[in-house]
């Protein structure tokens, strides 16, 4: 009889019991964030016309976050763009050098970040609306390509085409500002645009300022992409030392610009991880046993 008087008991109480434990789950910090981002590419090199942004093309980007103080973050992101030029639109003579190209990429980075406005005691007390900069260190794997007369792509770097055999990968330092925007306790909407200063002036595969000895090039196919003047005007004079090919002193660069979702991922994602990471770890020991 006194556990059928406890059921009553027990039906009133479960809402509640409920309701506490999701209060409880809420409550606890959320400081690993989910980041997934789209937005455009601009590149900045020896194919942009001065005062321009050059063609506009995409780049997508996923992250992760994580809160070390309520002001303070670190995060790691990996983004995948493409970027291109072309002389075909240049306001110069540089339409007569008739380059051009186009590049997928991909770029691995970590920075740092830091807001105007302090993050609250919890993870949902934070403001509506804030403003953060970030600055940080990154690796770039580039690959320009350009087009032969018969529509046929073709890697760049491969070919030498001013006689020198860079490196496709290479480091670069993004640093920017950005807005964050509140949409509920778990969700943020943040638009942000960052410059990438990098240590090559081969993003798009031009660098020298006068043409190379075509008879130093490796192969016909490195002469044909290496100096496209003629095909432009099969007449044009072509003689040693004679047209500017690129600009040297200045390195080249990209700017990044993008819509980005964050999501605050839940404190039992932490555990769940570092419960996996201590059975693998207890597993690979008894192994060695």
């Amino acid at each position: 009889m006194k556990f059928l008087k406890t059921i009553p008991l027990v039906i009133t109480l479960l809402p509640g019991l409920v309701c506490a434990q999701s209060f409880y789950a809420i409550r606890k910090e959320r400081s690993l964030i989910a980041t997934v981002g789209t937005g455009t590419a601009n590149y900045f090199g020896e194919m942009v016309n001065p005062q321009e942004y050059g063609k506009i093309r995409y780049n997508i980007v996923i992250g992760a976050e994580y809160y070390f103080t309520n002001r303070i973050s670190g995060r790691a992101e990996l983004s995948y763009f493409r970027i291109a030029g072309s002389d075909a639109l240049a306001d110069d003579d540089r339409v007569e050098r008739n380059l051009s190209f186009f590049s997928g990429n991909l770029e691995l980075s970590t920075v740092g970040t830091i807001s105007l406005f302090p993050m609250g005691q919890r993870f949902y007390q934070r403001p509506k609306l804030n403003v953060f900069a970030y600055a940080g260190i990154g690796l770039l794997y580039m690959n320009p390509k350009a087009k032969r007369q018969n529509g046929e792509p073709v890697a760049l770097q491969p070919l030498q085409t001013e006689g020198i055999n860079y490196s496709r990968f290479q480091p670069v330092i993004p640093y920017g500002l950005g807005v964050k925007y509140m949409v509920d306790p778990f969700f943020n909407i943040i638009i942000e645009g960052g410059y990438r200063t990098t240590f090559t002036d081969y993003l798009d595969d031009v660098s020298i300022e006068r043409y190379p000895d075509p008879s130093l090039l490796k192969s016909d196919l490195s002469r044909e992409m290496s100096d496209r003047r003629r095909e432009r005007d099969p007449d044009y004079p072509v003689l040693p030392g004679l047209g500017k090919r690129g600009n040297p002193e200045n390195n080249d660069g990209y700017f990044l610009m993008n819509v980005k979702v964050q999501y605050y991922l839940p404190y039992q994602f932490r555990q769940d991880q570092r419960k996996l990471y201590n059975r693998k770890r207890k597993a690979y020991y008894k192994r060695r046993r």
